[in-house]
Parts: C-alpha cells; structure tokens; sequence
C-alpha cells in the first residue's frame, strides 16, 4: 500500500468559528476576542485559498467542495475526522464526539468525488457508535502507516480502543495503542487526537515522545517506528503547542514528496529538525493562524487524503 498520495479533499468554510461543543477537550482552541464572527470567518477562507493555492502550485489535485450555511458546522474545514478513502476503494465514515461535527457528513461530497472520476466501492460506516457515546475521529484519531499495515492511536474521549481494534481488524492493520498527554493548567490531560503529535511519512516519522507518559508505551511506539526504519523526529510539547505534529506528506508533480504543515509549525522547527526532514521531503508551510487559533487543528486535519482508485 501507499503511504502517500497525490490527491487530497478539503471543504471550504462559510461559517467556520469556534466550536463551543468541541472546546471542552480540545485545549488548543481560543476565542479570539477581538474579531467578529463574520472578521474570523473571512481570515480563514483567506487562510484556506491561500494553502489551496500553494498546494495545487506543487502539483496536488485538491478537490475542494464549499460547506453550507446550513447545517450549522463550525469545523467542517476539518474532514478528515468523519472521513477516509482507501486504496481499495473503500470509504470510512467515523462516529463524531461533537453533535455539531456529525452533520459535516454529506453524501453530495461522495458525488463530487466521483463526478472527479474516483470510484467508490464500498462505504464501511461505524457512525453507529454515537448512540452508545462511542467515537473514532477518523485520521485523527488513527494515523496510519499503510505500507506497514500499522495504525497507531492514542486513546482519548474521541478515540475509543475497542471500536479502533475493529478499525483495525477490518483494514487488516496492527494497532499500536498509547495514551498521550499534555499538561493543562497544571494537570496532564489526554490529548484529543493522535495527529496532533504525531506524522508517518515514508522514511520518517514526527513525534512528541514526551507526551507519552507511560515509559513503556513511550519505548513501544518509539520501537516501531524504528523497526520498520523510519527516521525519527522528536519535538517537544511546545512545539506540538505550535501544531509541529499536525503535518502530513504527500506526492507532488512527478511524485516529489513534500510535508505540508503551517507557518506556526514550520516556525517553531530547530535548524537541526529542519534538516532532517529536508533529508526526506521539501516542506511546504502556510499560514494558518485563524484556523488554528479557533478551532484547534491545522493543516493534517484539513486535509483528507484520497487513495481511492480512478476510473
């Protein structure tokens, strides 16, 4: 399988805010005082046109499709946490913690899709799960190394371990199960979503080691990565804080590689990490401070990769 692809789809917002039912255990979110919903709005369609643009300048196929005024979903720019798409042609839809999220789930979505010539064969849906306050948030909850058929996921509110291990057992993965953490006014809380701390590239990965807590968990997931050879990258709970983790690879023209983050991200990288990660791939990084600042993800979560087959 995989591990990168060339095609991505992002959803363009028309409301986007802070999402007061995702603050509760997402500690990165932040009301920003001084604009007006209709100020934070703008910034971040400024902020998502201008990522678009750069990502389509190293030539990715970005299928955007413009969010609705109704229903009422602050972070739809945020798909991939109710959506994934695989190599074989499977579609995954995930059970949401926030009410409000689970209406980002539109079916019209599927049809731009194929109306863009991508073929969808089955659509495993675990959204059931909400009736029994059970979630998995999609490749936010889960980040995958497809080609060593691994998932690694850190538990939390939103990720839940049985529902992940029949995740797992469904793809044909290995789970890797931890729990991360970050401090919040001085107690250790679990942090919301694996991608948050951490990225699998090809030859490398990203990780804040130092959020997880447990020494042995942090030694297995370290181990892993190391066996199946990857370069390891650590970055510090500051740098998370600057959403370092929340970066993903992904194929440009003539299959280049590239890591796409923000210019948060990219801002509080070391020279020494700059250079390790230039052994692998050319960074590419936008500026992303409203998206970031209210809804407390960034430019991984934005991006929904698509390895569906084309017609």
């Amino acid at each position: 399988m995989n591990q990168t692809t060339n095609s991505i789809l992002m959803i363009r917002p028309v409301a986007f805010r802070m999402n007061e039912q995702t603050a509760v255990n997402n500690y990165y979110q932040k009301v920003l005082d001084n604009l007006t919903p209709t100020s934070v709005n703008a910034k971040a369609q400024e902020e998502f046109d201008t990522f678009v643009q750069k990502l389509k300048m190293i030539g990715l196929n970005v299928v955007v499709v413009e969010d609705t005024l109704s229903p009422d979903t602050p972070d739809s720019i945020f798909p991939n946490n109710w959506i994934s798409f695989h190599e074989n042609g499977d579609v995954v839809l995930y059970p949401m913690f926030a009410e409000n999220r689970r209406l980002e789930r539109r079916e019209d979505v599927l049809d731009n899709l194929e109306e863009a010539g991508f073929l969808i064969n089955e659509i495993m849906d675990y959204t059931s799960a909400e009736e029994d306050d059970v979630f998995l948030e999609g490749t936010g909850s889960i980040v995958l190394d497809r080609a060593n058929g691994k998932a690694y996921c850190a538990l939390s509110p939103r990720a839940d371990e049985e529902l992940f291990i029949e995740f797992c057992e469904d793809f044909e993965f290995t789970p890797v199960i931890f729990e991360a953490f970050q401090t919040v006014n001085g107690e250790r809380k679990h942090i919301y979503h694996t991608n948050v701390i951490m990225c699998v590239g090809e030859t490398f990965a990203v990780i804040c080691a130092d959020c997880i807590d447990d020494k042995k968990e942090r030694k297995m997931v370290l181990d892993s990565l190391k066996g199946d050879e990857k370069e390891v990258i650590l970055i510090t709970e500051d740098q998370v804080n600057n959403f370092a983790g929340n970066m993903l690879e992904v194929k440009g023209t003539n299959d280049r590689r590239f890591l796409i983050m923000s210019a948060s991200a990219h801002q509080s990288l070391t020279k020494k990490q700059i250079a390790q990660l230039e052994e692998h791939v050319t960074i590419v990084s936008s500026s992303l401070d409203t998206i970031e600042a209210c809804g407390g993800g960034s430019a991984r979560c934005m991006m929904a990769e698509i390895f569906l087959p084309k017609e």
